[in-house]
């Protein structure tokens, strides 16, 4: 009977301890996407209290709300539209879902390809990370991207007066692309599951 069949735990080599080790190299990769994840709760909160304070009549963060979102009209605003708390809600909402792709990257890749969180049993542990893995990661991302990405072609078409005819046209060709590379990977994911599972 071989050692891996009798369960006596076989010694690797140094050389083969050091190449493992190196998945820690990730660490400060996923460390800095947690300070960008930062930058975005700053920004969304910027955003949010120029928004109040707009609502209540402060000329200047309506200003700032006007430029943030490329926002131009003929006539003078004095105070908040429906458009442009449409294209400012919009704003928020795709720094909340590059948020949620960023928690997605950063515990999805560190829980795959670094080191297990322990999180069983935990009653805040996601849903999606008990059987996440490399493939599931990948569908899951592109879905996001989706996501990211209508939200963006919406606010562009929103204010489509103010982009160009070539503009419009390059976006919607990006987003099915995009549309398109999600269906794709999730095909390829479907096929190789099937495979898995006729080989076992």
């Amino acid at each position: 009977m071989s050692k891996s069949s009798s369960g006596v735990k076989r010694a690797t080599s140094p050389l083969n301890n050091f190449i493992f080790a190196s998945r820690w190299l990730q660490l400060p990769l996923y460390l800095g996407l947690i300070a960008a994840q930062a930058v975005y709760v700053f920004h969304f909160w910027v955003e949010l209290v120029h928004l109040l304070e707009a609502a209540f009549g402060n000329q200047h963060a309506l200003q700032l709300l006007i430029s943030s979102i490329g926002y131009k009209t003929d006539s003078a605003i004095t105070s908040l539209n429906e458009t442009v708390i449409m294209l400012v809600v919009l704003g928020l909402i795709d720094v909340v879902m590059i948020s949620n792709l960023l928690i997605m990257v950063i515990v999805g890749g560190y829980e795959t390809f670094v080191s297990r969180l322990n999180l069983e049993g935990h009653p805040d542990q996601p849903e999606w990370l008990d059987h996440v893995n490399a493939s599931v990661l990948k569908v899951k991302l592109g879905t996001a991207i989706i996501g990211i990405s209508s939200i963006h072609l919406l606010k562009t078409f929103i204010n489509a007066a103010n982009y160009d005819e070539k503009v419009l046209m390059w976006q919607t060709i990006i987003h099915i692309a995009f549309l398109l590379s999600a269906i794709a990977i999730a095909y390829a994911d479907r096929l190789m599951s099937h495979h898995d599972q006729a080989g076992h």
